[in-house]
């Protein structure tokens, strides 16, 4: 008989919090919710104008081969290159991807098998480490200092001598960290010591006012490196599942290899609002980046006059904190009895790996007044929790 595999432990974090909202709305209460990465902001007109000219293309209709992807290929790399000034061979060194996350999780099956290690942080997106038990791989975590990043330096050498890829992503979820070219720097470094792919997760290259490392660019990073992007955070269009993988012709090829008798690549009109969309220009990036800054400013001030004190991020749509002290409530806790009694969700920390145990995520995903509104709620449950 066939046996399904356990569900991950995040995955029951994140069915449990769908049930406690579930039950907020049926007892009447109006949930605000900021517990899910996606963007409420527009899409670029231009691109959904290119889908919307799509549908009325009969020549869009049929399966696409790999060669039906070649224009949006060029496109990526011809973008890549004007962001970061590395050109890449769009035959070689690129790949459509139906959103990243299918790319990330196909990725780690062409490049190791089962048995072999992975080297990720213990504080990550949700999916990494589904994604790495159905390849069957042995993840090592590594610990987040102060800085939000992980100390490659002290994974044990058995370990990296094991393990295949490393697997970071920077500006992150759910910490909204950045990380430095001196530290992709020295995770390129470690890579070619131990010979390990690194993987680098960058769909929120978008969401910083400073500009963002892509350590695929960096010396010595297209020797070693497979870089995905998605179309969902930037471009605001996560519902259309298309992304892209640049780097290592390698392990492109096997990536290639493996989903050939899976899937047919994503719809053509998809791609062409793709390709509509990075020619999006900097200037509108860079207001919707503003967006993102003047939120989380606006929520870390509001939460402050609550008297719940949060780290102001550089980067993306989250804010990462530390539970309010002296509530007698774990985050999983926390989270359900919020939404149950205020109607607010969030994301209880544990969600995103051990190191999230006692930490919330909230995801900056409505307007400011309804930021706000979130903020008067949760205050006034943190009184009440405190009084308790």
């Amino acid at each position: 008989m066939f046996r399904s595999q356990r569900t991950p432990k995040s995955g029951g974090v994140f069915l449990e919090m769908d049930r406690a909202k579930s039950r907020a709305k049926a007892q009447g209460l109006a949930v605000i919710d900021l517990s899910i990465g996606a963007s409420d902001l527009p899409p670029p007109p231009e691109a959904l104008e290119a889908l919307k000219a799509a549908v009325d293309d009969p020549q869009t209709y049929g399966y696409c081969l790999k060669s039906g992807t070649l224009p949006l290929l060029e496109a990526a790399t011809r973008w890549y290159a004007e962001r970061f000034g590395l050109e890449l061979d769009p035959h070689r060194e690129a790949l459509a991807l139906i959103g990243s996350q299918e790319g990330l999780a196909h990725l780690l099956m062409a490049v190791a098998d089962p048995g072999d290690g992975l080297i990720l942080c213990d504080v990550a997106y949700p999916s990494y480490f589904g994604a790495a038990s159905v390849a069957g791989l042995q993840t090592h975590l590594m610990p987040l200092g102060p800085d939000l990043l992980p100390e490659l330096s002290a994974v044990p050498e058995a370990v990296a001598r094991g393990a295949k890829a490393l697997l970071l992503n920077y500006p992150n979820n759910p910490t909204a960290a950045l990380a430095p070219r001196p530290f992709f720097e020295a995770a390129l470094e470690f890579c070619a010591r131990y010979d390990l792919l690194l993987i680098h997760d960058n769909p929120y290259l978008d969401q910083a006012l400073e500009p963002t490392v892509s350590p695929l660019a960096l010396p010595g990073g297209r020797e070693r490196t497979v870089e995905l992007f998605s179309f969902a955070k930037s471009y605001h269009l996560a519902g259309f599942r298309l992304g892209f993988a640049l780097g290592h012709a390698e392990a492109i090829a096997s990536l290639e290899a493996l989903k050939a008798p899976i899937d047919f690549n994503p719809y053509l009109g998809i791609q062409r609002m793709g390709i509509a969309a990075l020619k999006v220009s900097s200037e509108r990036l860079q207001r919707d980046a503003q967006t993102w800054a003047h939120r989380r400013q606006t929520m870390v001030a509001a939460l402050e006059a609550q008297g719940w004190s949060v780290p102001l991020p550089k980067a993306c749509m989250y804010l990462w904190a530390e539970l309010p002290q002296g509530l007698g409530l774990n985050d999983l806790e926390f989270c359900t009895h919020l939404v149950a009694e205020t109607g607010v969700a969030l994301s209880p920390g544990r969600a995103f790996g051990p190191g999230g145990v006692g930490r919330v995520r909230l995801a900056l995903v409505q307007p400011e007044a309804v930021l706000l509104e979130a903020a008067e709620r949760i205050g006034g449950f943190i009184r009440r929790k405190a009084r308790d």
